[in-house]
């Protein structure tokens, strides 16, 4: 079974962290979703979500992605933390996944990931200096090689669905996709 780290900052974007572990455990991935401290997270929102453990009880472990979701000041917590960081460099240099969406791509950019490589993002929320190191696209979803980013929460079901067709298959995706009867 694929295994996958969400990590969950205090003001996290809700729709996207819950989109996230929704649509992946639908699709039989076992999913971590991972409070960067003990105790519950408030999302940007108000939105109280449990984490399943603490970044500290799982950060050795291993996983087939690690995901961020975006949302301020969520994304600035997890730039921040110097964990994050360096679980996405362990995790790309072991060939494994990694994957943002709104304001978190930002992270990947910081943490070296981005350089040479096709990305989006929220459209405020990539540091103009960065810019210049990618390949900006104004897509809902865009996957360079291991590395997948996504615009902002109206975009989280299609890059978890395509976070599922890759770490699954196409069949699965359209299963979990059938199942929520999206048209």
């Amino acid at each position: 079974m694929k295994r996958v780290l969400i990590p969950l900052a205090q003001g996290c974007e809700e729709l996207e962290a819950v989109t996230l572990i929704d649509i992946l455990r639908r699709a039989g991935v076992e999913v971590v979703a991972a409070g960067l401290h003990a105790g519950p997270v408030t999302c940007s929102r108000g939105t109280v979500l449990v984490p399943d453990a603490t970044l500290a009880e799982v950060e050795q472990d291993s996983f087939d992605l690690m995901v961020l979701p975006g949302g301020l000041p969520g994304t600035t917590h997890l730039d921040e933390d110097p964990r994050i960081h360096a679980l996405l460099k362990r995790l790309a240099g072991e060939g494994k996944y990694v994957a943002a969406i709104c304001a978190a791509p930002s992270v990947l950019a910081h943490a070296g990931l981005l350089a040479g490589r096709k990305a989006t993002s929220y459209p405020t929320c990539m540091p103009e200096e960065l810019l210049s190191t990618m390949e900006y696209l104004e897509e809902p979803v865009v996957r360079d090689g291991r590395v997948i980013t996504s615009r902002g929460p109206g975009t989280a079901m299609d890059f978890a669905l395509t976070l599922v067709e890759l770490l699954t298959s196409p069949a699965v995706r359209q299963q979990v996709e059938d199942d929520l009867m999206r048209g």
